[in-house]
């Protein structure tokens, strides 16, 4: 996060169910109805409009920050997956699913966390509480794992967390990355509606 702006990573991970179409498709044999696959379009497409001119800008520096967000797309996208299989056959629900999921992350992740950023973090202190605005926004972000009817209120979230990152970190934005940045949110919209009809419809 530190290598690249707040808004651009998450323009970045908007392009998230591209990547969930793509490994259901060619490493578990899935296939999805053609609109599925054309709702990808204007995702990867905005999302390569909006990066373009930060990578342009500086390659090195950006590169890191935007193949992280490529690694978290990806991340979160077997998540979801082996959370769905796992869920299968079993009483519990969506949301205590992803609890227990969440706690045994916490648990794993927090030692690499304090190893890595615990000493600028204690140094810090109260001087960037702007951060937490950030953090807190974030830990409200539950990933659809029951239901794919939720997906637009989630990429609502999205474009909350975008537009506040942009206010709060005065991060300067060109027009073609507000372009790339509206297509791409469109394009996720899209793909909420036409997966949820697939699933819904077709998958029962």
């Amino acid at each position: 996060m530190s290598k690249v702006a707040v808004s651009f990573t998450h323009i970045i991970k908007s392009g998230e169910p591209a990547f969930s179409v793509l490994v259901s498709r060619f490493l578990l044999g899935e296939t999805f109805p053609v609109p599925v696959y054309l709702s990808l379009v204007p995702i990867i497409g905005g999302c390569a409009l909006a990066a373009v001119t930060e990578l342009n800008f500086n390659m090195t520096v950006l590169l890191p920050g935007f193949m992280g967000a490529m690694i978290s797309n990806l991340a979160f996208v077997f998540r979801n997956i082996f959370s769905k299989r796992g869920m299968k056959g079993t009483s519990v629900s969506g949301m205590n699913y992803y609890a227990c999921l969440s706690i045994l992350s916490l648990l794993i992740l927090t030692p690499f966390a304090i190893a890595i950023e615990g000493p600028q973090m204690w140094a810090a202190g109260w001087q960037n509480p702007i951060s937490l605005i950030y953090v807190a926004m974030n830990l409200q972000h539950v990933r659809w794992v029951a239901a794919q009817s939720v997906f637009y209120h989630l990429y609502n979230q999205r474009i909350s967390v975008i537009v506040s990152s942009i206010i709060i970190f005065h991060t300067p934005v060109q027009p073609i990355n507000a372009l790339g940045a509206a297509i791409a949110i469109l394009g996720t919209f899209l793909y909420s509606q036409v997966i949820s009809f697939y699933y819904f419809y077709l998958v029962r």
